[in-house]
């Protein structure tokens, strides 16, 4: 065999040696990094990280066995420029294509707290609440929902002041990122409220002659008196009613919001309060809601049923009984019917 010859099957078979052996060192180092590793190890990645930077912090913490390849990998997968930022917990023994696939669906760690804030809530339970969960400051949180700027058309005409949010923070179970400012959070309710309140509602409200504070105000009423959904519309059209005529709502939930406590009765001193809100005194609507209605009191509202009735009385299952004369409605307080 010439020499020439045998040195270019020599050359051949070394590049073959090197690249069976760059593929061997590939598939390696794209492989986990501890197969048996069970440990879960937790990376924050920042918002704007480019691959080489994701692949950086993900060699810092060991959880790849090279930057380079991971890039290569990354690269060849088209996942550059679109794994997203976040905390993740991974495991030593997860290959780069697995962490890579991670990333790219953004399967962050779910830092984030449940909350439920039940229909009927006024503001400062509201945030009372938030803050029980460890998630706002309460004297913050009110004081942000009383100043700080919410773009919102159901908030144009209402001016910043005392409690003028109450109402429209929409009760709902919500899920919450612990890292979430008060105004992200309030945010996060009204945008609730404003998927609830749709524009049927608002043509509705203008056929009623009411604005929208005037009907979740209304609403808010309906929601602290009913208990039962099917007697909310009924509930609803006392107070139209009473209101056609002239007639004060005489709510005992206005005068309750009134005292800041909830009393299982009011006595006569406590209806004789000079407020705005006690409507014993004051015929109409109060000024502004008094707690968070649901989307049923709201509906209720809007769609009130057509009866003669002008008085309930709740009974012990929490349901009420519905009059049309003062008559009735004295023998329905004292047990008759």
């Amino acid at each position: 065999m010439k020499l020439h010859k045998f040195k270019g099957i020599i050359f051949l078979l070394i590049m073959m040696l090197i690249l069976g052996g760059g593929k061997m060192y590939f598939n390696n180092s794209i492989g986990p990094v501890n197969v048996d590793s069970t440990d879960l190890i937790m990376v924050q990645i920042p918002t704007g990280a480019s691959t080489k930077q994701i692949a950086k912090i993900l060699d810092t913490n060991n959880i790849i066995n090279s930057d380079l390849t991971f890039r290569i990998l990354s690269k060849l997968s088209k996942a550059d420029g679109k794994m997203k930022a976040g905390n993740y917990n991974f495991e030593k023994s997860m290959a780069a294509d697995e962490i890579i696939k991670i990333l790219v669906n953004g399967d962050t760690v779910k830092d984030t707290v449940k909350v439920t804030i039940p229909e009927g809530f006024e503001l400062k339970q509201i945030a009372k609440r938030l803050e029980d969960e460890g998630l706002v400051n309460k004297i913050r949180f009110i004081e942000i929902a009383e100043s700080e700027d919410f773009d919102y058309k159901f908030l144009k005409h209402i001016p910043k002041e005392k409690n003028r949010l109450e109402g429209f923070l929409f009760p709902d179970t919500y899920e919450i990122s612990k890292n979430a400012t008060e105004k992200e959070i309030i945010k996060k309710m009204l945008n609730r409220f404003d998927d609830i309140f749709v524009d049927n509602y608002c043509k509705r409200a203008e056929e009623l002659n009411m604005t929208v504070n005037d009907i979740v105000t209304l609403a808010s009423i309906i929601e602290r008196e009913a208990k039962v959904d099917k007697e909310r519309p009924i509930v609803a059209s006392v107070f139209y009613n009473r209101m056609n005529i002239k007639m004060p709502l005489q709510s005992c939930a206005t005068v309750q919001y009134v005292l800041g406590k909830r009393k299982a009765r009011l006595s006569t001193k406590d209806t004789e309060i000079d407020s705005p809100y006690n409507t014993y005194k004051h015929n109409g609507l109060p000024p502004k809601p008094i707690a968070s209605p649901g989307k049923a009191s709201i509906e209720a509202a809007l769609y009130p049923s057509e009866t003669d009735y002008l008085y309930f009385v709740v009974s012990k299952n929490g349901e009420h009984h519905f009059s049309k004369t003062y008559k009735e409605h004295l023998k329905a307080k004292n047990g008759i019917y």
